[in-house]
């Protein structure tokens, strides 16, 4: 009261009009609080750092040390969380940011498992969480645990600045993405859903800011390929290796792999990708725009089909994908095997059936003593572009970067997300942190790293998005 009469007897009643403006504004729900964006910085770093120590390394995963990690920090911001195991060691956490119920949950899904990290490829120890050059180092930096720690941050400070939202946000972590998801999202989707069955929208990885130069794109995946892992298994006479055979079960592989790597899918042009391309049309000269406006048509051409496919990641969007990645054979060198196996990293397109896929290759490998497996495989899903959550993030993307395209797109990978997709859940691939094209970040390679100053930024992107869905 003594304030208020202060602040009266110097500036008069026009002068307390004023500040009863400011403060209406200030407190209104949904109003834009102002963190500090370089404490910000340093909290994320930290916390980083203290995530990636937590070694989850899939297999054999671990994750209940980082679903326990989550809920102590969670208990300091005055949220209550619940892990579950659904395994053991195998973990998952989960906590609720109650809104005022007006609007149905968003959730913000991230995994805690990391891929393995080969020590004598790396410059620092992959588990450090090493501080350096400006990045945070360590597996797991952008794959997937500095979405974690942005995701946490922008629901924090929302609960920090008492920002009134109309939806609650529910924070998930879960394990096994790395290899498939069945013993994390998988099992919660399967024996939890009742506890986020009412959630809208989710956002996790798979879509981010790339900028070039100047030049800014926002790219959301709203959809993604389907795996369709498969082993080879070729068998053959085993015998002295001083006696080569034709029939021997590795030069059985060989055949087959030398076909199925001179075999070509076909092209195929998804909705999603061609939404991509004619968002993408925006930037480019008149010939390419009209080309990209219409892809299947100008991928008739031939010449204008090579120039495409020469770039590896269009190659991807626009047909079914082969990586051979693990090779075994004989231990010995003087001992030829009976038997020789292959797998392979299969990406499908939305629309394609796995079944028919190992058809193809079997007609392609042409040999009765080698047999394909699955290994992994779930129907590829999409989500609609056109929702309250495609138009927030574009308005908080213009208000960043006004001449950035927001993209929607095809992820040539593959997230959690379709564990809830086929639950009616609208997701999309979104972290908000920003790369720089051509950089390599190590993303499941060495030297994986993250810049401090994308932490902070996706964070502060994330944190008005969440204020942007409830307008």
């Amino acid at each position: 009261m003594r304030t208020a009469t202060l602040f009266l007897y110097r500036h008069g009643p026009s002068g307390v009009l004023g500040l009863l403006v400011c403060l209406l504004l200030l407190h209104a729900p949904g109003a834009a609080a102002q963190p500090d964006w370089a404490a910000v910085e340093r909290e994320a770093a930290e916390l980083l750092r203290r995530y990636i120590r937590i070694n989850t390394t899939n297999p054999p995963g671990n994750e209940i040390a980082a679903a326990h990690f989550w809920k102590d920090i969670l208990a300091k911001e005055g949220l209550e969380a619940e892990v579950y195991e659904s395994q053991p060691g195998r973990g998952i956490v989960s906590a609720r940011l109650t809104g005022s119920g007006e609007k149905r949950p968003l959730i913000l899904l991230h995994h805690m498992d990391v891929v393995p990290a080969q020590v004598e490829n790396w410059d620092l120890e992959p588990f450090s969480g090493v501080v350096k050059d400006g990045h945070v180092h360590g597996r797991g930096a952008i794959d997937c645990k500095g979405t974690a720690v942005v995701q946490f941050l922008a629901m924090a400070l929302i609960k920090r600045h008492a920002v009134g939202l109309k939806r609650d946000i529910i924070f998930l972590g879960t394990g096994d993405e790395e290899t498939g998801g069945q013993h994390g999202a998988g099992w919660f989707v399967d024996t939890h859903f009742d506890r986020i069955q009412d959630a809208e929208f989710l956002l996790t990885e798979g879509g981010s800011i790339h900028q070039d130069g100047e030049t800014s794109s926002y790219s959301v995946s709203v959809a993604e390929k389907a795996p369709c892992w498969i082993r080879l298994t070729a068998k053959g006479r085993a015998g002295h290796g001083s006696v080569p055979r034709p029939d021997s079960a590795v030069t059985r592989l060989l055949r087959a792999l030398t076909n199925i790597q001179t075999y070509t899918a076909p092209v195929k042009v998804v909705p999603a990708v061609q939404a991509y391309f004619s968002a993408l049309a925006e930037r480019e000269n008149d010939e390419t725009a009209a080309q990209y406006r219409n892809l299947e048509r100008a991928l008739a051409d031939p010449a204008f089909r090579q120039t495409f496919i020469a770039q590896p990641r269009h190659n991807a969007l626009i047909r079914n994908t082969i990586s051979p990645t693990v090779l075994s054979g004989s231990q010995k060198t003087n001992s030829v095997p009976a038997q020789a196996t292959a797998e392979l990293d299969c990406r499908l397109l939305p629309g394609e059936d796995c079944r028919h896929f190992v058809a193809t290759l079997t007609e392609v490998i042409d040999d009765p003593h080698v047999e394909l497996t699955v290994l992994l495989n779930f129907p590829p899903a999409a989500s609609a572009a056109d929702t309250p959550l495609f138009r927030a993030i574009s308005a908080v993307a213009k208000r960043h970067h006004p001449e950035a395209l927001v993209l929607p797109s095809l992820l040539t990978g593959f997230t959690d997300s379709h564990y809830f997709r086929k639950k009616g859940i609208v997701s999309y691939g979104f972290s908000g942190i920003a790369l720089q094209a051509g950089e390599d970040y190590g993303v499941h390679g060495p030297n994986e790293r993250i810049p401090l100053a994308s932490l902070s930024q996706a964070t502060r992107i994330l944190f008005e998005v969440l204020q942007e869905l409830d307008k």
